[in-house]
């Protein structure tokens, strides 16, 4: 570990990853953070990378917490969290048999499929607002759970079920934060059974905390300038790069 921190290629891609995903966090969208990810895994293996990245998201999530407070659907977490809960068990359940690139190409797919019918939607001016399904909101969740857990791709199932909602700007952006705070703190415990919280890895973590707040409050800070026919356009556009940049990383890995 002396090695890694004395390493000036470690910040060189473990910066601006955190300040990335700390964008992300704030919420400008999950293509900062999928983006902040494979950069982080340039100097380490991506489990290990994973590992470091969790106790900063769950101080990310702590910072989005405070900032969005009051701004929730009530309803939209009671639909997806109980499902996420099962897909994190599902996830720790499977995690010696299915690989991170094969959920991540699938999760793409899934993805880029949602974000085509919203573009199809808006050329036809067919576009409306789904009603809550808990059912939807069951499955969805649980895919997100578990995508989360596996290759720390949850927003992506997250937006299937919230985008089509149409929540206001605010609100869609603290249910998000509420949701993924819920998600992270519940991945502490099988992440610790499965030996990735060692403390070469803590130290990593500390290290590299401070930059989370700073950037977690400055996607918060763009957000809530930016009105809801600003807000929708670009979130969608968001799902399109993390599609693909979800399924350029599932084929490369499969490869």
């Amino acid at each position: 570990m002396e090695t890694l921190l004395s390493d000036p290629w470690f910040y060189a891609a473990a910066i601006p990853s955190v300040i990335l995903i700390g964008l992300s966090k704030g919420g400008l969208g999950g293509a900062t953070a999928l983006i902040g990810v494979p950069l982080m895994s340039l100097t380490m293996s991506p489990v290990r990378a994973a590992a470091v990245l969790l106790p900063i998201l769950i101080l990310m999530d702590l910072v989005s917490m405070w900032t969005w407070r009051g701004y929730r659907d009530t309803r939209t977490l009671i639909h997806l969290l109980p499902g996420a809960i099962a897909g994190i068990g599902i996830g720790w359940w499977l995690a010696a048999a299915v690989t991170p690139a094969t959920v991540k190409l699938i999760v793409g797919v899934i993805a880029a499929l949602f974000a085509a019918r919203w573009v199809w939607q808006k050329f036809r001016k067919t576009e409306a607002h789904a009603r809550p399904n808990a059912a939807k909101g069951a499955f969805w969740g649980t895919v997100a759970g578990y995508t989360s857990f596996v290759a720390h791709a949850g927003g992506p199932p997250f937006q299937m079920y919230t985008l089509p909602l149409g929540l206001h700007p605010r609100v869609y952006t603290g249910t998000s934060v509420l949701f993924f705070a819920v998600v992270n703190a519940v991945k502490v415990v099988p992440y610790f059974m499965l030996g990735q919280f060692d403390s070469a890895n803590l130290m990593a973590s500390a290290v590299l905390m401070p930059f989370a707040p700073l950037a977690t409050l400055a996607g918060a800070w763009v957000i809530k300038r930016m009105r809801a026919e600003v807000f929708y356009p670009f979130t969608y556009t968001m799902v399109i790069i993390v599609a693909a940049k979800l399924i350029h990383d599932g084929l490369q890995g499969l490869g």
